[in-house]
């Protein structure tokens, strides 16, 4: 008995089990038979409307801004170096790297016992020279005394000869005294002669002891040089680089032993290519004396200077390209030579200039405006110069236009636009991007029923993401990105 309730109630869970089978069969077939005889969801035909950005366009003179790249120098240099070599005895304290230091400051001195044995011989050999002078200038003296001694004993000879001849015409004189007297005479005037020769000597003498002072003069300021050189003081107020020098350490004449660097005269270098330097030439060709801004910007620090270009190369450089320009700086508080800077020319103000930005300009030079009806006209817009991410171009009949801020591809002539202009943006400026909340759109009853439709159709779409944008279609307003991507993804 027990036997057959047990098989009995087995039999009946099957035919259960199988019932249940049964019916969950036919539920899945009338489902799919059901979807697959449902028509497809058509929405209705409906001509975008793209929402762009857009600036006014207005026209105004404007001084164009040239960006380059420039290094930052001294106009005043100074290459330290060893006027003489030897031992280095006496260091300055502030010699070192980065040392400030004065006009005529003692720096260091060389072992000044070589120069100053030197300079002892050339006072030395002056004297001698000084000595030598002095006697010649005595010799002199007596060898004009010993000719005119000599001069006047001749002339006494002339006149005892005279005398002699005189009595020899009266018949009282003889003759052998009259040849007396002619020798006499004879070897008075041999006298004259050495005497002047003595005279000449000495004069020689004389002239060849002054070469010798000359010499030795030259020779002990020379000396004295030598000496001074040991010795080195700073020729400007500047501030040391490149110092390597110890006291004690031996240095070779003309060996660098550090530079000079006035920081008080700084300037900066900079290269600009051929076609910017003719816009900073004035009508006769020569270069304007344009006002520049100097900027280091370094991890959120900026130190900046003002300036103006004072001068151009000479010649262009071997591999070099474009004009290479100058400009002084004033007040360049943290400034060092050797800084990689960023450089701003203020260009001559040019009118009649519109800015907008960089992204509303197309390569063939065009921009896009809103016409009639809120669709886009193409219209022509000659760029004059580019202002880091703005442009500045030349169009009379952009005037008072709205322009397209940022171009797409799906942006064109013809196209239906609604216009977004960020709240407070100044009109006719640059670079005015539309807010989230500026956005946001509303929609009609029908739009609405009509998006939500289109992603319950989507079967492709995740459940947690259609759940979001089913619950912002709910809202009042609704972000225009969104609908566009919803619009983008009709049919999966």
């Amino acid at each position: 008995m027990r036997f057959m309730t047990r098989s009995l109630m087995g039999l009946f869970l099957l035919s259960v089990t199988l019932g249940l089978l049964t019916y969950a069969g036919s539920l899945i077939y009338d489902a799919v038979e059901v979807r697959m005889n449902r028509e497809p969801f058509m929405p209705r035909g409906r001509e975008r409307e793209f929402a762009v950005n857009v600036v006014e366009a207005r026209a105004e003179t404007i001084a164009p801004v040239l960006t380059v790249f420039g290094e930052v120098q001294s106009r005043r240099t100074l290459d330290i170096r060893a006027a003489a070599s030897g031992q280095v005895v006496e260091l300055a304290p502030e010699f070192v790297e980065g040392g400030q230091v004065r006009e005529g400051q003692f720096l260091l001195r060389i072992d000044p016992a070589q120069a100053e044995a030197a300079r002892d011989r050339a006072q030395a050999d002056l004297a001698d020279a000084e000595a030598e002078v002095r006697d010649a200038n005595r010799a002199i003296g007596i060898a004009r005394d010993t000719l005119a001694a000599a001069e006047d004993q001749a002339q006494l000879r002339v006149r005892a000869l005279e005398r002699q001849n005189t009595l020899m015409e009266r018949g009282v004189g003889s003759a052998a005294a009259q040849e007396d007297a002619e020798l006499a005479v004879s070897s008075a005037r041999q006298a004259v002669l050495s005497a002047r020769n003595a005279l000449a000597s000495a004069e020689a003498r004389i002239d060849s002891a002054d070469t010798a002072l000359s010499r030795a003069r030259i020779a002990s300021q020379e000396a004295e040089r030598d000496l001074a050189d040991t010795v080195l003081r700073a020729g400007f107020d500047g501030t040391l680089s490149g110092v390597t020098l110890v006291q004690g350490r031996l240095v070779s004449a003309n060996e660098a032993l550090a530079e000079l660097i006035d920081p008080a005269a700084l300037e900066v270098s900079f290269r600009v290519s051929t076609p910017q330097y003719a816009r900073l030439l004035d009508e006769d060709g020569r270069l304007r004396g344009l006002p520049v801004e100097v900027a280091l910007e370094v991890f959120g620090t900026t130190l900046s200077a003002e300036g103006a270009i004072t001068r151009d190369s000479a010649a262009v450089a071997e591999g070099q390209t474009g004009r290479l320009l100058l400009a002084d700086l004033q007040e360049a508080r943290g400034l060092k030579p050797g800084d990689f800077v960023t450089v701003r020319v203020q260009e001559t103000p040019i009118p009649d200039l519109i800015r907008l930005p960089a992204t509303a300009l197309s390569a063939a030079e065009t921009v896009l405006v809103i016409g009639e009806d809120n669709r886009l006209e193409e219209l022509e817009a000659p760029l004059i110069r580019r202002q880091g991410d703005d442009v500045l171009v030349r169009a009379a009949a952009l005037e008072g236009r709205d322009v397209v801020a940022q171009r797409t591809p799906l942006l064109g002539a013809g196209i239906l636009v609604r216009a977004m202009r960020a709240p407070g943006a100044e009109t006719g400026g640059a670079g005015a991007e539309v807010t989230p909340e500026a956005q946001m759109i509303s929609l009609t009853p029908e739009r609405r029923a009509e998006l939500v439709e289109m992603v319950r159709a989507n079967d492709r779409m995740p459940e947690e993401i259609r759940s979001r944008v089913l619950s912002q279609l709910e809202n009042p307003e609704v972000p225009a990105q969104m609908i566009e991507r919803i619009e983008n993804r009709r049919g999966g």
